[in-house]
Formats: C-alpha cells, structure tokens, sequence
C-alpha cells in the first residue's frame, strides 16, 4: 500500500508538470453553472491526490471507488459549492469519512463473526451442528438496512459493548431515545431473520 501511495503521488506530480494547473474560484463559478469542462478539470486536478489520500485508510482494490463516489457527489452537488478552499476541504472530508465508514464496517462485520463464534462455539465442535452459509451475509444486510440511528444504537451497544447511558451521552440524547432505538432494531432485526432466531440468541 506504501508504495501504491508514493506512485500516485508521483503521478499527481506528472500531471502538475504537463500543465494541470491549481483551481481557483473562476474555475468553482464554471463548475456551480454546472460546465462539464470546469468539472473535468477539477476531477483531474483532484483525482490523484485523493486516491493517494484514501490509499492511507483502505486496501487498494477500494480506494479509487471511493473518490469516484466523491467525485459523483461533488458532480450531483455543484451548485453548493463556496470556493476553492470550501471545495478541497469538502472532497478530502468527505473521502475520509468514506473510508472510515468502510473501516468501520469491517470491523462490525469481524465483531459479528467473533460474537457468533463466541455464542456458538459448543455447537461448532459438534459434528453434526450447521450452519446456514447465508446466515452471516442475512445479517450483516439486515442491520446495514436498519434506519442510520436505530442501526448506530444496536451496533455501540451489541458489538462494542456500551451501555445505554453511554451512547446517549455520546449522541446527547436521554437513555430513553437510546433504548428505544435498539428495540426498534431488534423488532426489525427478529421480523427479517426469523428464521435464524435460535442460532442468534444473544444478538438479537
């Protein structure tokens, strides 16, 4: 990954050379008219410099997804944008927060694999105890489905493992808002996998 960043910063530095010049606000007014050449300009001034960004936090395989999404943001929101310093904040921010989500994910899904082992290791060292192939991916769906604040309340609290005063104080909401969103999820979570229910005791 090291040496993936160091090309795309070398890459970034050949573009400069060839005469892709520093975006400045006559280019930001072009691309808030919604003028594809402004945006073309300001992709291939960018692109670089946040795929050696994103390079940092990801594997390799998903960096140039993720400033590609950027980019689709950025193209689907033009008219928002302030100024040159508004817009190279906002694209670096927005690729980071991408890529923390997707790290973040990660782990949610390693802590679901870990909590399920956990939960079931007994029946694990039976031989004639299965389970279902699908049962990880219904899962992790399932919750990725849920609305964002039901979703952030049942993964703090069942996976790493706050109490309920804990992420409302982390929200600054009361205990009661927290409790109700994580029965709100798991009344989601038993109607979509319930059929999985005597394996996920303890989850959900």
């Amino acid at each position: 990954m090291l040496i993936n960043f160091f090309k795309l910063l070398l890459f970034k530095n050949i573009r400069i050379k060839m005469g892709i010049h520093i975006i400045g606000d006559d280019t930001i007014l072009e691309l808030k008219a919604g003028d594809e050449k402004a945006f073309d300009r300001i992709f291939h001034y960018y692109y670089g410099r946040l795929c050696a960004f994103a390079s940092q936090y990801v594997l390799d395989t998903e960096y140039e997804e993720i400033v590609q999404d950027v980019m689709m943001w950025l193209w689907e929101n033009h008219e928002s944008i302030a100024n040159e310093k508004t817009l190279q904040s906002l694209l670096f921010t927005i690729t980071k927060n991408k890529c923390l989500n997707l790290v973040s994910h990660r782990l949610i899904k390693q802590r679901v694999h870990e909590k399920l082992h956990d939960q079931l290791k007994v029946q694990f060292e039976d031989p004639d105890f299965y389970l279902p192939g699908d049962l990880m991916e219904k899962l992790e769906q399932a919750i990725k489905n849920l609305p964002q604040d039901y979703r952030e309340a049942f993964e703090l609290n069942r996976f790493d493992e706050l109490t309920y005063k804990e992420i409302a104080h982390k929200f600054d909401v009361s205990e009661k808002t927290i409790a109700y969103r994580i029965s709100q999820a798991l009344k989601i979570l038993r109607k979509e996998l319930k059929d999985y229910l005597p394996i996920l005791i303890g989850i959900l």
